[in-house]
């Protein structure tokens, strides 16, 4: 009997612990940075045609961002996580799509626009390159999604270019 009774203290006192009743760690300016990207989006090319379909949404307790997209050419998915690291006070997005492809990009939010870059590689060429994308919150509530490969810090070239309409109910 007097097991029973101790285990049943502690269980009472655990579930009114204080860590179940913190506040959320990431409900704060810094990390609500991106939510202009947050919802579930049509997206279309430069020439209005349509590049595919994405869903952002807030995960771990409104720590991360996960992104989900899907191509409109049939057979292309791919997964996002983006999130506020504290230890480097920048925004990180770690890609993986179903083609087992990977980018790995950090940034920070400037004015209007989030902008993500990622490490320096080398090509077949010998160039140095790499990946920026920008998101810009647009005030219609649209959002661009601009994809640049830069060579050289001289050659850009647009691997992705589109623009994000939240699809109606």
């Amino acid at each position: 009997m007097r097991g029973f009774v101790l285990l049943f203290f502690t269980v009472i006192c655990f579930s009114f612990s204080p860590a179940q009743s913190q506040q959320c760690v990431c409900c704060n300016e810094k990390h609500a940075e991106f939510d202009f990207w947050l919802g579930t989006w049509e997206v279309t090319n430069p020439d209005g045609s349509k590049a595919g379909t994405n869903v952002i949404e807030k995960i771990q307790d409104k720590c991360v961002l996960q992104e989900n997209w899907t191509s409109a050419s049939p057979g292309y998915t791919g997964t996002s996580n983006n999130f506020y690291n504290l230890k480097t006070k920048q925004w990180e997005q770690i890609w993986v799509d179903n083609k087992g492809a990977t980018l790995h990009m950090k940034g920070n939010k400037i004015g209007n626009q989030m902008i993500m870059t990622t490490e320096d590689e080398t090509n077949k060429e010998g160039k140095v390159f790499f990946h920026r994308i920008t998101w810009t919150d647009i005030e219609d509530g649209t959002v661009r999604q601009l994809w640049e490969t830069i060579t050289d810090n001289t050659e850009v070239t647009v691997a992705f270019d589109g623009l994000y309409k939240k699809k109606k109910d």
